[in-house]
């Protein structure tokens, strides 16, 4: 899989480092591993097999999505099979849902921006569907062709400065989710200008995290933690011993693995955007990665992170971006406006915690650095 021992070296520091910081933005911090009375042999697929107190466990890390992916199955009828499976799945939505992936879907349709419609599988369409959806609901805060300001700044990857107003102002011109043409009938998706990009990348690792709950509930299989690369994570069920999950929540002025607090799940998704994982600054400014398609430019709204906790691993990636957006005020109303039970706590400048009715009495505050708003 690996090209030379220099990948598989990076492969392993990034694992190890992971593995220290427990799954990034978030760690689980009772995980059942590790416990007396516990066995635990490998599989020839590669999976970590563990017996505790009469209940199985299967886990198994990927390098996939360009980060690191844990699955923890629980349950004596869970084998390698499982873990294949699901590696097959995340490798096709990887490359489907991809905008840079030459073989990919999305890649194929950004190509034919402005001059024809491309065909598409039923799962490229769906999340093309979704994504316009959550645009229309989020008044376009939310924004899937949001790929012209994503090169544009290239934060992450390699952007240290801040482009000059004219190039802003171009990419925002292709910036519009109104241009996406789904015609149902043929299967097919046509951006309507030259230029246009589609990034699935706020609702690719959700999306891919709700398909693999649903693999493993058809396979009678209802207690899992899966972790994809700490921003989109489910606990499936509760733990085997009947008790939630229990998650510690990163603290976003500290390192990867240094907690806040923690918080008790149970059939929920936590999903989380802040402004400390990828930035640089300038003149005293930090410019993250959460660009703003109102003005081109990453929010600047006093917040450093937003913390979703859904039933819909899908819906709370697509919020985690476009409430932040909104902001505190605004977000709170929208989130208590929604039908569907949608919990979150939003973190400003000053330390202060700000969370949705549903969700204050289930915040553990383990940091005095933190309270909770008035």
């Amino acid at each position: 899989m690996f090209k030379n021992k220099k990948m598989l070296l990076i492969l392993a520091a990034v694992i190890i480092v992971i593995a220290l910081a427990v799954a990034g933005v978030w760690k689980l911090t009772s995980s059942g591993s590790g416990e007396a009375g516990t066995t635990t042999t490998e599989t020839p697929g590669g999976a970590k097999v563990s017996e505790t107190d009469g209940t199985k466990s299967l886990e198994q890390t990927f390098y996939i999505y360009d980060t690191v992916v844990t699955i923890k199955v629980f349950g004596n009828n869970a084998e390698q099979k499982n873990m294949d499976d699901i590696q097959a799945m995340l490798e096709r939505m990887d490359v489907q849902f991809s905008r840079t992936k030459e073989n990919g879907e999305i890649y194929a349709v950004n190509q034919a921006a402005g001059k024809e419609a491309v065909v598409v599988s039923d799962e490229t369409l769906d999340i093309i569907k979704l994504s316009i959806k959550y645009a229309e609901d989020m008044n376009g805060l939310y924004e899937p062709t949001i790929g012209p300001l994503v090169d544009l700044w290239n934060i992450g990857n390699g952007g240290e400065q801040v482009p000059d107003q004219g190039a802003i102002d171009a990419a925002k011109s292709l910036t519009n989710y109104k241009d996406i043409i789904i015609d149902d009938a043929a299967k097919s998706v046509k951006l309507a200008k030259e230029g246009m990009i589609l990034d699935m990348g706020g609702i690719g690792k959700g999306y891919a995290a709700d398909r693999i709950a649903d693999y493993l509930k058809e396979q009678g299989l209802d207690s899992a933690m899966i972790n994809l690369g700490g921003s989109s994570i489910i606990a499936l069920g509760n733990k085997p011993n009947g008790s939630p999950w229990n998650i510690g929540l990163q603290d976003p002025d500290k390192n990867r693995g240094t907690q806040l607090g923690t918080i008790k799940i149970t059939d929920e998704v936590i999903d989380a955007s802040g402004v400390y994982e990828r930035y640089f600054m300038q003149d005293g400014v930090r410019y993250h990665h959460i660009l703003d398609p109102r003005t081109g430019f990453p929010s600047q709204n006093g917040l450093k992170s937003l913390t979703i906790m859904s039933p819909n691993a899908t819906d709370a990636d697509a919020l985690s971006t476009g409430v932040f957006l909104m902001g505190v005020e605004e977000g709170m109303k929208y989130l208590e406006s929604l039908p569907e039970q949608v919990e979150a706590f939003f973190i400003t400048d000053d330390n202060k915690i700000h969370a949705t009715s549903g969700i204050k009495e289930r915040l553990q505050l383990t940091d005095p650095t933190y309270s909770f708003a008035e």
